[in-house]
Parts: structure tokens; sequence; C-alpha cells
């Protein structure tokens, strides 16, 4: 299946913005000259993709994020030079599209620093046609793939902890990821 990308041209007027809503908040890999907290209305976080690569495998999948329809979602945007635009796009794509679960898009994201400014950023959201889309799962059925995911980029207890911990860094809550987060802390309690 082909990667569902940006056209370069939409990618090339100026400094590049990205959102980042999951890992990319606590690991952006790249280097940036920027980065505010911001908001995307329209979709919002969750953890809908199976994950057979980075934390999971297609026997024993893990759960990571997703932009889903509907609602909104805050994050970080970061503002990436002109210059740094390209290599970034390649490293995001290296990153993001392993499977070619999400849709790579621009989307409006609201800068929440005094300007309030609208800016236009590359984002993943999830592709609903994919294998991997998981759609929306319990609370138990979470728990459950995020205690046994474990790939290439570690397991999927400490992904679900580190993003909690950068939402919380940025002074808010995402419920069912802080319920989770409180399930996680607890199962790891009882095995102690």
């Amino acid at each position: 299946m082909p990667a569902k990308i940006v056209p370069d041209v939409e990618l090339s007027k100026g400094d590049l913005w990205v959102f980042g809503y999951g890992s990319l908040m606590w690991r952006p890999g790249f280097e940036f000259i920027e980065q505010v907290p911001a908001r995307l209305i329209g979709e919002h976080r969750a953890l809908c993709v199976y994950s057979f690569d980075h934390r999971g495998t297609p026997e024993k999948p893990g759960l990571v994020l997703g932009l889903d329809r509907g609602g909104a979602c805050r994050g970080i945007a970061f503002r990436v030079a002109a210059k740094q635009g390209g290599d970034t796009v390649d490293y995001l794509r290296g990153r993001e599209q392993t499977t070619n679960v999400y849709r790579e898009v621009m989307r409006s994201v609201w800068l929440e620093n005094e300007a309030r400014q609208r800016i236009s950023a590359l984002t993943y959201v999830v592709d609903r046609g994919h294998v991997q889309y998981a759609g929306r799962l319990s609370l138990a059925e979470q728990l459950r793939h995020v205690q046994q995911g474990h790939g290439r980029s570690g397991n999927n207890r400490d992904y679900v902890l580190s993003t909690v911990k950068s939402i919380e860094a940025q002074g808010f809550r995402d419920e069912q990821l802080h319920q989770l987060a409180l399930m996680l802390h607890d199962d790891t309690s009882r095995h102690r």
C-alpha cells in the first residue's frame, strides 16, 4: 500500500510546523526552533492503532495513539526552519509511516500563545481503513494490549506513561489516558 503523503509543494512554503500529540511530544527526534502548546480541532487523541512494529508485533500487538475523527486534541506545535524541513519530513515518514497506518496531512492548529494564531501543521491522522485501525476499545482491552506490547522502540507501557507525563507537563489531562496510566501503575504494584 503506498504511503499517504502531503505533496512537496504544500511542504515548501517557509518554516514547517509539525503537530505532536503522542510520542512526538516527548521525543520529537528532529531539530526545531520553537515549540508551542497547540490545539487541533476536529480530531481527538486515541489509543486506536494496533502497533505491529514500534510497540508490538503482529502476533502480540501493542497500542499507539492516532488522531481519530471528532473532538479536539491538545498537543505541541514544533516550528522547523525551512532549510531543515525536507530532512524533518523524511525523518517523520521513516518513523511514522513504517506500516502506512497514518495519513500525512496538513491541519489547522491553534497556537496557545499570546497571539493565539492559527497555523497549518503537518500531522499524522489514523487511516480508518487500515488493518491496524483498532477503533474504540474498552479500557480493559487497551490495558491488555499495552501490557503485552513490546516492539523495536520498547515496551508499550513506557510509551503510554511517557505520553501521560508529557501531557501533565503541558498542564492538562487526557482522561482516558490518565485512567489507563492508573491501571498500569496498579498492575505494577500488584506484581511487586
